[in-house]
């Protein structure tokens, strides 16, 4: 049976350094990941999402019920990536 190492033979493997750019990075993205979010999920039930300039087969698909279901569900995807990564971000802490 394998035991563990002693603790004293262990590495400490060093935190890698993140510069300004991977921080904004990051803000970037949790930033356009909520907008993203709330849009889908808020724009297909609003009265705005009737295009008129669609051919009526394509239209009936576009304002089916299922398919505005399907969109916010796309919504509700983007807003649960934002809070992972809004949780992510923490590796940014304590590292100024």
């Amino acid at each position: 049976m394998l035991q563990p190492e002693a603790p004293s033979q262990l590495e400490l493997v060093p935190r890698p350094k993140y510069r300004w750019y991977h921080k904004t990075a990051g803000l970037i993205a949790v930033i356009l990941l909520f907008e993203v979010g709330i849009f889908l999920v808020v724009w297909p039930w609003a009265s705005d999402w009737d295009l008129t300039f669609l051919p009526y087969s394509l239209r009936q698909i576009w304002n089916s019920n299922y398919f505005k279901g399907a969109v916010s569900g796309l919504g509700v995807l983007n807003l649960y990536l934002f809070f992972v990564e809004v949780f992510r971000l923490r590796r940014f802490s304590g590292q100024m």
